[in-house]
Order: structure tokens, then C-alpha cells, then sequence
């Protein structure tokens, strides 16, 4: 444990943004990285707890106290491949993921919670600009072949796994654009489209073959790549719209979060203009459902210079902290 009082000293620091009135003018990412030694005091904040209950919150396993500690004694490549031992794609997480081991801290409890999205997020930005996440390609092959269906996470990581493995994998995708719903269902000011490219670029290196504009069922068929490779894994994400069961829900106007969103990225990448339909420039747009994929919307509305947003959420609206009543997640 870097800190042993370092919960007591430092209060939680949220990740710097950029005023909205300037962010809304671009698609680009609008957070700003904090300083090293802000990001040292972020890690000394973790109090290294007998039973880290964050990583019962972390579907990954991810060994938050371990890379807690490393970060705040400056040991940021250490911090590096613990991040790596449990998660493929921490640029990934660090930036969509809802951060549920931020629930389950012990911390939060009775004071904000440990920034652990913040810290990974910037554990492996300093990778990449470090130089120190290379390809891993294995050093044997299994004489094995593996079809993979889809290029969103799910596929990608289990790309990954698979090839270093030693197996010859290649990656099938309907788009024009590998990714899946990381490049054409997350907004660039969440994520720009250069994160994916990038590793990428690693997963290349690394010996995984991809291939674009080919759709499972359409284009080649399930039987073709059964004959083709040993093993096929079914990695197509969750991509099927679900309309409202009321009265005018197929009205002039109403558009799903699922055309919409993908459009708009596809217009902001240069490959389409905006069709009329899925523009909301001088608008008023309701924007149904107040998860990620609503506020995505929400973003890209205003984005788009919308004259008014409004958001409709059927759930109640949620308490700013654990009452004393529950105080665990």
C-alpha cells in the first residue's frame, strides 16, 4: 500500500472537460489529462482493503489495488501489465465503461469513491505514448484455425486471446470499417475512432488477419466456414433495434438511437453527408431513454445544433450518494 493515510489527505479528483459550450462545436474528445502527480495521489487514495470488494464489482477481475499502488509510486509500466493481465483493451474500458468497481469501493462508503476508471484510462494512454505496448505475436503456431464473427470488443478480445495462443485467427466483419459498434455505435467525443485504430495496429502485428464487408449468412455462409476453419466463435454484438409497442412510434420524425448513432458517425469519418432524416439542426428533439446510448444521442443532437433537447427517463431520478440505509451497492 503506496499511502496509508492517503484516503484521509487527498479528495477524489474528477477527470477535467472542457466547457460544453466549446465542446459542442467538434466531435472530439472533450476530457483533459491530469497532471502526473495528480494521477500519483489518485492511486494513494486506494486503501489497499483486505477484501477489495472492487473486484467483485469489476466483471474483468481487474487488480485495481495492485495498479493503485504502482501508479502512485510513479511505477507506471509496472501498473501497465497488471492492467494487462486482466484486461485486453483498458483504452476501451477506461473510457465507456460504467465503472462498477467505483460502486463496490469500500471508500464510498462514507467519502467519494477511488477514480479507477480515471486511472486506467491513463495507465494505458502513458503506455502508447511511452512505447510500451508492442505486439506479443506467439512464438509457435498450433496448426489451428479460428473464424471470428464480429470486431467489436467481445470479437477483438477474443482475437487476441486466441492468436497469442498460437492459433491463426481471422476476423470476419459486415462493416466497412472494423470496430463494430466501439467505431460506429460510440460517439468521437466519447471515444475517437484513432483509440481503435491504433490497437489495431498492435492486433495486426500481432499475426490477426481481418476482413471487412463480409456478412455470416449473406456473404459467405455459416457451412463455408465450418468447412474452412477448426473452430468458429460468435462474437456479433447487440445491435437489434427495439421500437416503443405505442401508438405512433413509426411516425415521420421518430428515428432509432441505432441508425441514428451509427449515421452520424459515418458522416463525422467523411464516408456519407447527413441525410435530412437524421439530422437535428434547428430542432426540437426528444430524446427517449436516459442510459449511454440517450445521452449519446443527447450529445450528438446538440452536436448537430438541435434547438432544443429534451430527455424522457422512466426511472426516478437516481440519489447523488449511497444512503445510510444501503450503503452497498
Amino acid at each position: 500500500m503506496g499511502k496509508l493515510r492517503g484516503f484521509m489527505e487527498y479528495d477524489r479528483l474528477k477527470e477535467p472537460v472542457i466547457a460544453p459550450e466549446e465542446r459542442i462545436q467538434d466531435y472530439k474528445e472533450f476530457t483533459v489529462a491530469p497532471k502526473n502527480e495528480e494521477l500519483q495521489e489518485q492511486g494513494g487514495r486506494c486503501m489497499d482493503c483486505g477484501v477489495p470488494f472492487c473486484h467483485s464489482g469489476c466483471p474483468l477481475g481487474n487488480l485495481i489495488p495492485d495498479f493503485n499502488d504502482a501508479v502512485h509510486k510513479n511505477e507506471w509500466e509496472k501498473a501497465l501489465g497488471i492492467l494487462h493481465s486482466t484486461n485486453n483493451f483498458p483504452e476501451f474500458t477506461g473510457r465507456l465503461c460504467p465503472a462498477p468497481c467505483e460502486e463496490a469501493c469500500v471508500l464510498g462508503i462514507i467519502n467519494p469513491p477511488v477514480s479507477i476508471e480515471l486511472i486506467e484510462k491513463y495507465i494505458v494512454e502513458r503506455g502508447f505514448s511511452e512505447g510500451w505496448i508492442k505486439a506479443q505475436p506467439p512464438t509457435h503456431r498450433t496448426g489451428k484455425t479460428v473464424a471470428v464473427i464480429g470486431s467489436g470488443p467481445a470479437g477483438l478480445a477474443a482475437a487476441q486471446q486466441l492468436n497469442r495462443a498460437g492459433h491463426t485467427v481471422t476476423v470476419f466483419e459486415r462493416d466497412n470499417k472494423i470496430g463494430g459498434l466501439l467505431r460506429y455505435g460510440i460517439p468521437d467525443f466519447k471515444m475517437e475512432k484513432n483509440v481503435i485504430d491504433r490497437r489495431l495496429e498492435v492486433l495486426k502485428a500481432e499475426g490477426i488477419e481481418f476482413k471487412c464487408n463480409v456478412e455470416v449468412g449473406k456473404t459467405i455462409s455459416a457451412e463455408e466456414l465450418e468447412d474452412a476453419f477448426d473452430a468458429v466463435v460468435i462474437c456479433t454484438g447487440a445491435s437489434i433495434k427495439r421500437s416503443l409497442p405505442i401508438p405512433g412510434a413509426d411516425l415521420k420524425g421518430v428515428v432509432q438511437a441505432m441508425d441514428f448513432l451509427p449515421h452520424n458517425n459515418k458522416a463525422v469519418d467523411g464516408q456519407h453527408k447527413l441525410q435530412a432524416q437524421f439530422h437535428a439542426k434547428d430542432r426540437n428533439v426528444i430524446v427517449i431513454g436516459g442510459g449511454d446510448t440517450g445521452s449519446d444521442c443527447i450529445g450528438t443532437s446538440n452536436r448537430q445544433g438541435a434547438k432544443s433537447v429534451t430527455n424522457f427517463e422512466i426511472m426516478p431520478k437516481p440519489e447523488e450518494g449511497r444512503t445510510e440505509e444501503n450503503p452497498w451497492p
